[in-house]
């Protein structure tokens, strides 16, 4: 998902001047202590392949601009190249260079010459590192989408092999009502469509390029912001060169869609820890996904679903950070926007971690039908059987005082509720009388019932899947 590399690996080395990008105003270098707290190398490398997009681009603007000859520019442009060449397969270290961006112009000094020293020019690190981020997001973001879209077929291939069972629904993990196995699992598949909805408008809103806005106000060479746009692939340029280097609005809204995918990540991780274990039964989670215990020889953990639910708490806790981080800032860009990237990176990294596995845990689940019938509780039915007295013109509110007293009365006989005399019924009402009851007491009627969208009918929930189908294919 991620573009990852060591920058403590590979063969480069090279010295640079004490103030790095910035030396000329200072007599000294910097102290010992203030080194490590300034670097962010190890956190930024992986934006490498961004940088030097970035910087192709921004020398082909220069050139067109006339800032650059046209051989400059294409000497600037060939140079990034070879720079991307050895950035393949990592630097040594430890290496001078404070971020990405002075060891790609440190690079490409040696490729160059002090040629690489005009690439800088009408550019910032802030307009630099935004650009770079962002691209980085529209490329992370292509890829979470194909992996949520696996997902969604995962849940699918799941609800499909469910239409022929029913199943318990749960409130307050209590039994309430029948439903069919499918349109169970295709509840926690609305959530990660709508989840895949706001991962699309965080690309939209990502999609937005900030070079040309400098350090915080703009550009004074007549560089092409539309071309640039075109060549890099963003949507629109940004309006404001100020509120451009500093605006974080769409990580901020990228960290909130991976904390609710989270969520709901964790609460189908639930479900699947409950209706697994030995008091419920429903599924299997196939062995590939559990792991056993060290001193139980019978145990069998799925711990693909505790670790799902595990990480959400990581993806919950790196929203709270960057919030926490932007809350306070002054306008323009500051330092702090250094941490942004370890939490959209460490996100990106977890997701890219825990969506493969719960898709193959959720694609390779089985049902396991003896234990859901087993489980099923005819008091599931009574909501059906008030309904009966409603179609025969009893009040609701009626119904269910004379249906819960049935269900008491069941209790304290220690019977189930169908299994109550005919006399019992009829002696609660005589719309139950002469056998009526038991047409209360049949679980396909009981689903076939809800045939409203949205409801549990065979046609119902098959429409659900073909609308899901659809979604995920588009």
């Amino acid at each position: 998902m991620t573009t990852e590399s060591n920058p403590q690996k590979g063969g480069e080395e090279a010295s640079t001047r004490a103030g790095g990008l910035w030396g000329g105003r200072f007599s000294g270098g910097m102290a010992p202590e203030m080194e490590p707290l300034n670097r962010s190398l190890t956190v930024d490398f992986r934006l490498w392949p961004q940088d030097i997009a970035g910087s192709r681009a921004w020398a082909a603007a220069l050139g067109r601009a006339g800032v650059l000859t046209e051989a400059e520019a294409e000497e600037l442009v060939a140079g990034l190249d070879r720079v991307a060449e050895r950035l393949e397969d990592g630097i040594a270290g430890p290496v001078p260079d404070e971020d990405i961006h002075s060891l790609v112009e440190r690079l490409l000094g040696d490729e160059v010459g002090e040629l690489a020293g005009k690439l800088h020019t009408g550019r910032s690190r802030n307009d630099q590192v935004a650009t770079d981020f962002r691209l980085w997001a529209l490329e992370t973001l292509d890829v979470l989408d194909r992996r949520m879209v696996e997902l969604g077929n995962g849940l699918l291939t799941l609800a499909e092999s469910g239409m022929e069972l029913i199943i318990p629904g749960y409130t307050h993990l209590q039994q309430g009502q029948p439903v069919r196995a499918s349109h169970w699992a295709l509840s926690h598949l609305w959530p990660f469509l709508r989840d895949r909805d706001r991962l699309a408008r965080v690309r939209e809103a990502a999609s937005v390029l900030p070079l040309g806005s400098g350090a915080l106000a703009g550009c004074p060479f007549p560089i092409d912001r539309e071309a640039l746009r075109a060549e890099l692939g963003f949507r629109t340029i940004s309006r404001n060169s100020m509120d451009a280097v500093s605006d974080r609005d769409w990580a901020a809204e990228f960290l909130f869609a991976a904390a609710l995918l989270g969520v709901h990540m964790s609460r189908i991780g639930e479900d699947l820890l409950l209706f697994s274990s030995r008091e419920f039964g429903f599924l299997k989670i196939s062995d590939g996904y559990s792991t056993g215990s060290s001193l139980m020889p019978q145990k069998r953990n799925p711990d693909v679903a505790e670790l799902v639910r595990g990480k959400s708490a990581r993806l919950v806790g790196n929203l709270s950070g960057i919030l926490t981080l932007l809350k306070g800032l002054p306008t323009g860009y500051n330092r702090d926007l250094q941490e942004d990237k370890g939490f959209v990176f460490d996100t990106a990294d977890t997701l890219g971690l825990v969506l493969p596995a719960l898709t193959g845990a959720l694609r390779t689940a089985e049902f396991r039908p003896d234990a859901i019938e087993r489980a099923r509780n005819e008091e599931l039915l009574a909501t059906d059987l008030a309904d009966l007295l409603v179609r025969a013109g009893v009040p609701f509110r009626r119904s269910h005082d004379i249906v819960g007293a049935l269900v008491r009365e069941a209790e304290e006989a220690g019977v189930p509720l169908s299994r109550l005399p005919d006399a019992r019924f009829e002696a609660h009402h005589p719309a139950l009388g002469g056998g009526a009851a038991a047409e209360a007491f049949d679980w396909e009627r009981s689903v076939e019932a809800r045939a409203l969208p949205g409801g549990t009918a065979r046609a119902a929930v098959e429409a659900q899947l073909d609308e899901a189908r659809n979604l995920l294919s588009a």
